[in-house]
């Protein structure tokens, strides 16, 4: 879609001219850029004519990828404004910069914070729904380097200014007063009830969904606030967790370009706590994510960004966890021998890990029973469904209702590997209970694999117990997102 400005946009006719494009031809690279990205664009010579000649100004993130495209062929950075697309949707760029000043970084993430609220007011989603699609893992490349340079910054100490007036909210005044211990355990006694409720009912919970008012509301006047260089540090670790779940949430029920804006800024915020191995549990989230949306070899260096920064720092149990991860990426790419030797160094440091470990807070789901979850995952996309049958039974040993969702996700592997290795019944059997369990949880990921299951039951569809499993599945997959 696109609105109108007064009169014909002469700004960008003219860069256009510059460059030697032809209508058609930015047409074609703006729709080729979007692809890149996700997009599935279908702009024309006559849609560019309308930008040009009536002023129509493109809605979403066309105006940064006609700004892209227009750049490319000049070979230098084209801002909005030379184009006159300066008064276009901000939306798209909002939570994807990494600021090399703190107090940047301040503002991009709370930026990002009262944003995610203003779509919510907007229903149904609000901003996000204009950023369908748009997530692009090539924009983890400028906040991974960054990190990996420098990943503390020297001193976050900040002395809020003085307000000029009478100070009229909470909010308000949060921003101007000193911030303590106390407001940042508050922040830490949040995030840890917020990972309970998501492990037990999915990211779509209504629980969890209070993780981007928390941020708003609680953390961003805090982060406006005043507070010393230890104060500070806490301060942004608190927020760190919380941005990185509220990206995680998003991510398990599928707003994945929601999730990217989160944790870039939960990666910023890491660092201005100086807390490596948190940024390195940042980084395995991204790592996750790339992955999950088919981009296995960023997947595999974002999870070797997580190591190469921890080596020395982080505990035994936090870096068999990224190893884990970096299996992950190796697996989905096919390379199986990098996969056992991740698994087999995830394993190695998960047994030296003791139980006196200083291991984080926000580390304390990883169990062996976690390891072997992951590890039939890796095995499943293999194609070894004897080693997925192995790891799977012993994750699914010890079933436990604090984490539900997992529960379910097993379920569905170990399904796929009983269907592999030709056992329907069993398939079907384990394939039911998934179905259960996911119908208890909110979780756009679990919904896809239980999607995925009945996608490799199609073969078998006249088979009575196949149809008793998609008319139970029926009611999950037809709910809304």
């Amino acid at each position: 879609m696109s609105r109108e400005q007064r009169g014909p946009n002469e700004k960008l006719g003219t860069v256009l001219a510059l460059a030697g494009i032809s209508n058609a031809g930015l047409a074609r690279r703006v729709n080729d850029l979007g692809a890149q990205r996700g997009l599935t664009l279908r702009y024309d010579k006559t849609s560019v004519a309308r930008w040009v000649s009536k002023g129509m100004v493109p809605q979403g993130a066309a105006p940064h990828l006609i700004a892209a495209a227009i750049g490319q062929k000049l070979g230098r950075p084209v801002p909005l404004h030379e184009i006159g697309l300066a008064d276009a949707d901000p939306a798209p760029e909002v939570g994807l910069a990494f600021p090399r000043d703190v107090g940047e970084a301040v503002r991009s993430a709370t930026d990002l914070y009262r944003l995610d609220l203003a779509g919510r007011r907007a229903g149904g989603g609000g901003i996000w729904q204009s950023l369908a699609g748009s997530f692009s893992v090539s924009a983890y490349a400028t906040p991974t380097s960054r990190w990996l340079i420098t990943p503390a910054d020297p001193s976050v100490e900040r002395e809020a200014p003085r307000p000029g007036a009478a100070i009229g909210t909470a909010a308000a005044a949060a921003e101007h007063a000193r911030v303590g211990h106390s407001d940042v355990a508050k922040l830490r006694e949040a995030a840890e009830d917020a990972r309970r409720w998501d492990s037990k009912y999915g990211g779509g919970d209504w629980r969890s969904s209070m993780v981007p008012e928390c941020l708003r509301v609680d953390a961003a006047p805090l982060l406006l606030g005043s507070y010393s260089d230890e104060v500070g540090r806490n301060l942004f670790g608190a927020t760190a967790e919380l941005t990185r779940l509220a990206g995680w949430m998003a991510f398990d029920t599928g707003q994945q370009e929601a999730a990217q804006r989160y944790y870039i800024q939960a990666l910023r915020l890491a660092r201005a706590a100086a807390d490596v191995p948190l940024g390195g549990y940042v980084l395995a989230s991204m790592s996750l994510q790339a992955t999950y949306r088919g981009f296995a070899d960023e997947g595999v260096d974002l999870a070797q960004a997580a190591l190469e920064r921890n080596r020395g720092l982080a505990t035994a149990r936090t870096m068999s966890f990224f190893r884990l991860v970096e299996a992950r990426a190796h697996a989905k790419a096919g390379d199986g021998a990098a996969a056992a030797a991740a698994l087999k160094s995830a394993e190695g440091w998960l047994e030296r890990s003791r139980e006196g470990d200083a291991d984080p807070t926000w580390l304390g789901f990883y169990s062996y029973d976690r390891f072997c979850a992951d590890a039939a995952e890796c095995y499943r996309d293999l194609r070894m469904p004897r080693e997925v049958r192995r790891f799977t039974e012993q994750a699914l040993s010890r079933p436990t209702e604090e984490f539900v969702r997992s529960h379910g996700l097993r379920l569905v592997v170990s399904a796929v590997a009983e269907l592999e290795s030709g056992n329907l019944d069993a398939a079907c059997a384990a394939g039911t209970r998934a179905v259960e369990v996911a119908g208890r949880i909110s979780s756009a990921r679990t919904t896809e694999y239980v999607r995925d299951l009945l996608h490799r039951l199609e073969p078998y569809g006249d088979e009575p117990r196949v149809m008793e499993l998609r008319e139970r599945a029926r009611p999950l997959l037809v709910a809304p997102a």
